[in-house]
């Protein structure tokens, strides 16, 4: 999940014609790139040459071990390179989605009951209708507990096609898509926390909601140095990992503790960098040695400490979120991607997702609750949910949106690529580990056909939908 400025959407298809340079400001770069890793990983998984070290790479173990003849410690235990990307660097992923909710909920699209009840309602809609679609095919089956999968959407492709078709999508609607996917992205992390963890380790948890309570008290005391923040989070993420709360949780619950005001006001800036403008034409004068290029010596020390309350000028929630989502967007998740759509593809009737996968007894149709739960699932929940809370009226229909072109546009909200693929990953541990590769492998395969299918429907239905309101017009 990421968020789009505004202003990047009309580009259309004329802003692909664009240096490397300015590839990552795009809306559909991120898309693009997911995309590329995602083929990429299916190919290292599968061809002969790659395929054993792809898997022995991920295999590696990470653990730091200490030991001599009375004792052995390694930390983390067991952790290897997939775990390091899902438990560690996945840690930041929801760091950023918790701080982009935050931001949201504090002063954006979700920041008033009139503008987060739609998005808010049908987002509640397209969670809840694909969980039915994939009980529909699982129900009183082991493969039951898979129903996460097909909860989530994943704005980066979503906002990527949307850019694509251009003014076909109402800005209304592209709002709509996007504040609906920040509800979702959030009720995907409560998914996970509450129904996704292991065995709750009470002792290791109550100490971390013991150091969350004291951050707290910090955030409201008035801190704002990153320092005091950084080495809790730390503490956090460990107690986290130990205590059966997914890792990843610490992430988001530390960026609703990161602080959105800044350490200086507006007035403290204004005054600080007019005197420190005044001493750098000062310093310019002759009683400073000659020849010396700009910034000489006092110079420099002006401009660090310009830097230094402009920087501190700006909230520390919005800092972090600019600095990490470049790493987020094009370095993390591409890395998620490659470790984790990787999957063996045995024989071609891998992918026939319909029928069910042979020799695992009491299974259901996995990749069928799956890719209907994201095909159709998604699309009838997010518009009947809709119709609902706007026919009640505690919602609106977004401005110059007609009802065929919300169902259009709520057909996108079933790519579900990132979030659907990681509660995959935490899906069927409690079988036996090789049933539990094999229904994991099935599911990435399902997310990736049924995220396919509901692009490919709703990019033709919104231009079908555009075609049919221009010529009514």
């Amino acid at each position: 999940m990421r968020l789009i400025p505004l202003y990047t959407w009309n580009k259309g298809l004329h802003s692909m014609k664009l240096s490397g340079k300015n590839f990552m400001n795009q809306p559909w770069a991120g898309g693009v790139t997911l995309l590329l890793c995602v083929i990429i990983a299916m190919l290292l998984a599968n061809l002969p040459a790659t395929a054993h070290l792809y898997h022995e790479i991920l295999e590696t173990s990470l653990s730091m071990t200490i030991s001599n003849e009375s004792f052995t410690i390694s930390f983390p235990q067991d952790m290897n390179v997939e775990k390091f990307i899902n438990d560690i660097l996945m840690v930041v992923f929801f760091f950023t989605v918790g701080l982009e909710i935050k931001r949201e909920v504090v002063c954006g699209e979700l920041s008033s009951v009139k503008k987060a009840l739609l998005p808010v309602i049908a987002a509640a809609g397209g969670m809840a209708a694909p969980a039915l679609f994939f009980l529909l095919f699982n129900a009183g089956t082991t493969t039951a507990g898979g129903w996460g999968i097909p909860t989530a959407t994943d704005i980066a492709f979503a906002v990527g096609i949307m850019s694509i078709l251009g003014n076909k999508v109402p800005v209304s609607l592209k709002i709509f898509l996007t504040a609906l996917a920040i509800a979702d992205d959030l009720g995907a992390i409560l998914v996970v926390a509450f129904f996704y963890g292991g065995d709750i380790n009470l002792p290791l948890l109550l100490v971390a909601l013991l150091i969350l309570a004291g951050i707290f008290i910090m955030n409201k005391l008035g801190e704002k140095r990153m320092m005091y923040y950084l080495i809790p989070a730390i503490v956090v993420w460990f107690l986290f990992y130990y205590s059966g709360i997914h890792s990843t949780m610490s992430g988001v619950v530390m960026a609703f503790m990161i602080p959105m005001d800044a350490r200086f006001n507006r007035s403290f800036l204004n005054r600080n960098n007019r005197k420190y403008l005044t001493r750098l034409s000062r310093y310019d004068n002759d009683e400073f040695e000659e020849g010396v290029p700009f910034p000489n010596g006092p110079q420099r020390h002006c401009l660090r400490r310009m830097s230094y309350i402009t920087n501190n000028s700006i909230g520390m929630s919005y800092r972090l979120e600019h600095a990490l989502n470049p790493w987020v967007n094009f370095l993390i998740m591409p890395i998620f991607a490659l470790a984790n759509a990787g999957v063996v593809i045995p024989d071609i009737s891998f992918f026939n997702i319909f029928q069910a996968l042979p020799g695992i007894e009491g299974a259901g149709f996995v990749g069928m609750g799956i890719f209907f739960g994201l095909l159709l699932g998604k699309p009838i929940g997010i518009t009947l949910a809709s119709f609902i809370a706007i026919k009640c009226k505690v919602g609106a229909m977004p401005e110059g949106a007609s009802w065929k072109m919300l169902f259009a546009v709520a057909c996108l909200g079933g790519i579900g690529f990132t979030m659907a693929i990681f509660v995959d990953t935490l899906s069927f541990g409690e079988l036996a580990p090789q049933t539990t590769d094999i229904l994991r492998s099935s599911g990435k395969i399902a997310v990736l056909l049924g995220s396919l299918s509901a692009g490919i429907l709703g990019s033709i239905l919104i231009s079908l939908f555009h075609k049919m309101e221009t010529k009514e017009a």
